[in-house]
């Protein structure tokens, strides 16, 4: 567990960038451009009307690769706890409207609540699709290391979107940074999470106001450093990035195709 980690529920970015740094796969040496068009295509195919085997054969061949990468894979299923909670707090409610086949009810006063087998399978379909796009996006951080990251941002996004970008990355570990150590005292006194959302909540709120503060007081101090340094406001990366070669074009062809006959052929499947 790195210094940064508040929980081992929430991506260590820490331990992210190590991976991204020192990892020496075969993953890691695809021309990180591979892998961001592959991202898109992953974003893309779960955007389209998807079926269920589509989307289990999709997350099995993402677990594949990620357990072939050798990522931790004990540490990415402990960060689907937010996605999770995200998806079922968005879902829970609508599945319960959802046409179908009755499942399971039950009755509050006057209201009668019916589960049906649309409504689970809208959670499901939903569900898979957010651990999709979450597992690929590590797999595509930690597996790129951040001379590579950054330079694509600096040729992607345009003057000074890369530079509030690339900035804000690395002051997001100094505040994680200060936030884990202001947590850590309060549970060397005696404090916790949940005792103290319950009972201190005003503490909590002015540690976490006092991490937002000090984290722009480290900012600025970061800023004139840089600016000591000769910054003038532009952040240009200089890294050259791998071209991708001819067998990651034809994966790219055929990731390409499969996304084109998946906006073909499911409409058509489902009736649309």
């Amino acid at each position: 567990m790195s210094p940064a980690m508040i929980s081992e529920h929430i991506p260590d970015i820490d331990l992210i960038t190590t991976y991204a740094e020192r990892q020496d796969s075969a993953f890691s040496r695809i021309s990180p451009w591979t892998k961001f068009i592959m991202l898109i295509l992953v974003v893309l195919m779960i955007t389209l009307p998807s079926s269920m085997p589509i989307l289990v054969a999709m997350y099995a061949a993402i677990l594949l690769i990620c357990f072939m990468a050798g990522l931790p894979m004990r540490k990415i299923l402990a960060w689907y706890f937010m996605p999770v909670i995200f998806v079922l707090s968005l879902v829970g409610i609508m599945a319960w409207s959802q046409p179908g086949v009755p499942v399971f009810s039950f009755a509050i006063a006057v209201f009668v609540l019916t589960l049906t087998d649309q409504g689970i399978l809208l959670v499901l379909t939903l569900l898979l699709k957010a651990l999709i796009s979450v597992t690929f996006s590590l797999f595509f951080l930690m597996t790129t290391k951040y001379a590579h990251f950054s330079a694509m941002i600096s040729r992607i996004f345009p003057s000074p979107l890369d530079q509030i970008f690339l900035l804000a990355y690395r002051f997001l570990f100094l505040t994680l940074a200060m936030a884990a150590s202001m947590l850590k005292a309060v549970r060397s006194r005696g404090g916790g999470i949940a005792h103290s959302l319950r009972v201190q909540g005003g503490l909590f709120a002015g540690m976490f106001g006092l991490v937002f503060i000090r984290s722009f007081e480290q900012a600025e101090r970061v800023q004139k450093a840089m600016t000591a340094r000769g910054y003038n406001g532009t952040y240009t990366a200089r890294t050259l990035i791998p071209k991708p070669g001819f067998a990651e074009y034809g994966i790219l062809c055929g990731a390409g195709l499969a996304v084109i006959m998946t906006l073909w052929l499911v409409p058509h499947a489902v009736g649309w």
